[in-house]
């Protein structure tokens, strides 16, 4: 069981661990730093004695924000749910440090991409002492295909044969799935793809609690919202809703009994983390990498940090998309000049930015692929578009923004005044809005009249998802992040109908090149032969959108953590964290 990267977490998307939008919090930004007086552990392990882990003590796991919506992990939808939900939900499946699928409570067998057969262990309990069956997944892909369901998550069901039909009405059930018996159970998908098994939900729903309560209502139901039962190794015990969830260790658990007595999820903001760590209130926490200095320099405390799979982005809202018929309907004139784009991507002065911003945790990239995935191109087959404001004023030129009246700004091409805003999230850290104006005053620098407009959390990534006007954005120009999983595949983000597709960026042959990829016919068979080709054809596409610049990519993250030297046997790798249950803490240092 590994903790899987943030925010859009959400939606195991077609990027099938959880896709997640960065806008909850600073708590994700993070990247490795190089400074030498931050005490640092890569892919930290310690190491118990003969007589193996102590058992007991409890421990506090911080989080910048609340959660604000349901917890089940059928249904969440950001970050501060995910950080509840994973110590007591669970997968099917897990991933490798290689990101490959690997055998967790289920196992799979399949000749052709297309025919799948999952076989479970027998004997997993969940939290309410019921059995595990293929029953209680079989509840979980028919929720989330139900024409009710409300969650972010059908892209993760749709492919499966039937489904559609199930969705629309048409059929009681998914033909696409076959019980053979309690740990046994078929599944045929629409076609073969690559990815068929990485995006498919691995997530099933205890039928004995939700299997009688009706789709439309789950979403605002207690047992979705807080009151979560899981198969993972912690319970939930007690919460106050958006302050603090108590866990308790359940007992029963299928991989052993946890080490630890319980911990507690709390809610702690950024500017108080430090000094929360500092009086021992927090033994553990996703920190914002400008405070991992800090961190380090705390007694008793070690800055972990490990490859990431998150970057930061800046994004143009090139048109609107039509929530009825799920695509991109068209297209907005003022950003479409495509040497528009490359010219304001010339003018952002990334690297200092990053250091200020990030403590020095990033790495500016230049294709929206983080350095850690096997599909991420040779940065010398891309533009590296380094800070040249001179070349970003030329190319502004050439595209006809010249400032015709001499007030410092440069008109459109047709002599008209030519304005831009750029919006942000706003969470009431300071230091968003003080980043935010930094990139405004680079494109300031070269004669584009830029201002910030600062938007509250929920407001902005609710307008981004769901407003789409056909006159005019209600965001031009916007910031974000995404989490990318385990599945390479960034259709759920750049294709003509995903509705996170946020820049809403239509292109024929991006959409190619991704179906291509994914395209058994064309990347092979063979499991080296397959990864090549669909490298090869991923480069090409990270190529185009470096080319055509419907978002400047600013930087790579890795994942930043502050910990406790009383917390041992914790391990870390790219795909996340070791399972909890491994976690312990020495007897002389429980309180």
């Amino acid at each position: 069981m590994k903790k899987s990267w943030l925010w859009l977490a959400s939606m195991l998307l077609v990027l099938a661990l959880f896709l997640a939008a960065c806008g909850d919090s600073d708590e994700e930004e993070q990247e490795q730093d190089d400074t030498e007086d931050t005490e640092q552990q890569d892919d930290t392990e310690e190491t118990e004695g003969d007589s193996g882990p102590a058992q007991g003590g409890t421990f506090t796991y911080a989080i910048a924000s609340g959660p604000t919506g349901p917890l089940d992990v059928n249904f969440y939808g950001s970050s501060s749910e995910a950080e509840v939900n994973q110590f007591v939900q669970e997968s099917l499946i897990d991933y490798d440090e290689n990101l490959e699928p690997i055998p967790y409570i289920a196992d799979w067998e399949s000749e052709d991409n297309i025919n799948y057969t999952f076989t479970f262990q027998e004997g997993v309990k969940w939290h309410n002492g019921d059995e595990l069956t293929v029953h209680d997944w079989v509840l979980a892909l028919e929720t989330l295909a139900h024409p009710d369901y409300t969650g972010p998550r059908w892209t993760n069901v749709a492919d499966i044969v039937g489904a559609v039909e199930y969705r629309d009405g048409e059929a009681d059930s998914i033909s696409g799935i076959n019980v053979i018996s309690d740990y046994e159970i078929e599944i045929e998908f629409v076609e073969a793809k690559v990815n068929n098994l990485v995006n498919l939900w691995t997530y099933p729903m205890n039928t004995t609690v939700y299997g009688d309560m009706e789709v439309a209502d789950m979403e605002e139901d207690a047992l979705i919202r807080n009151e979560i039962i899981g198969t993972g190794p912690f319970t939930m015990k007690n919460y106050r809703e958006g302050e603090y969830y108590e866990l308790e260790k359940f007992e029963d658990y299928w991989q052993g009994e946890p080490n630890l007595d319980g911990l507690v999820v709390q809610v702690v903001p950024n500017d108080s983390v430090i000094g929360a760590l500092e009086s021992g209130q927090v033994d553990f926490v996703s920190i914002a990498p400008r405070l991992a200095e800090q961190a380090g320099e705390v007694e008793g405390v070690s800055v972990v940090t490990a490859p990431g799979l998150s970057y930061y982005y800046v994004g143009f809202r090139l048109g609107y998309y039509d929530h009825e018929e799920n695509v991109i309907a068209g297209q907005y004139d003022k950003f479409q000049n495509k040497l528009l784009r490359q010219a304001m991507w010339y003018a952002l002065d990334r690297e200092p930015w990053v250091e200020e911003f990030f403590g020095g945790y990033g790495e500016v990239i230049n294709a929206p692929v983080p350095p850690a995935h096997w599909i991420a191109a040779d940065p010398a087959d891309l533009n590296p578009y380094e800070y040249d404001p001179e070349r970003a004023m030329e190319l502004l030129d050439e595209a006809g923004y010249i400032d015709v009246n001499d007030d410092g700004w440069r008109e459109d091409p047709d002599g008209n005044e030519f304005t831009i805003e750029f919006s942000h999230y706003d969470t009431g850290d300071p230091a968003f809005e003080t980043r935010a104006q930094a990139f405004v005053q680079n494109w300031q620098d070269v004669g584009l009249n830029a201002t910030v407009n600062m938007v509250e959390v929920g407001l902005y990534y609710d307008t981004l998802e769901e407003s789409d006007p056909t006159d005019a954005p209600d965001f031009e120009l916007f910031f974000g992040g995404w989490s990318t999983g385990v599945d390479p595949d960034p259709s759920g983000l750049w294709t003509s109908d995903a509705l996170w597709n946020y820049p809403r960026f239509l292109n024929e042959e991006s959409d190619q090149l991704l179906a291509d990829a994914l395209n058994v016919d064309i990347v092979g068979t063979d499991e080296d032969e397959q990864k090549a080709n669909r490298q090869q054809i991923y480069t090409e596409w990270q190529q185009l959108i470096n080319d055509e610049a419907p978002m400047l990519i600013i930087t790579a993250l890795d994942a930043v953590y502050a910990k406790q030297d009383r917390i041992k046997g914790f391990t870390i790798d790219v795909n996340g964290w070791n399972n909890p249950s491994e976690w312990y803490i020495e007897a002389e240092d429980q309180e």
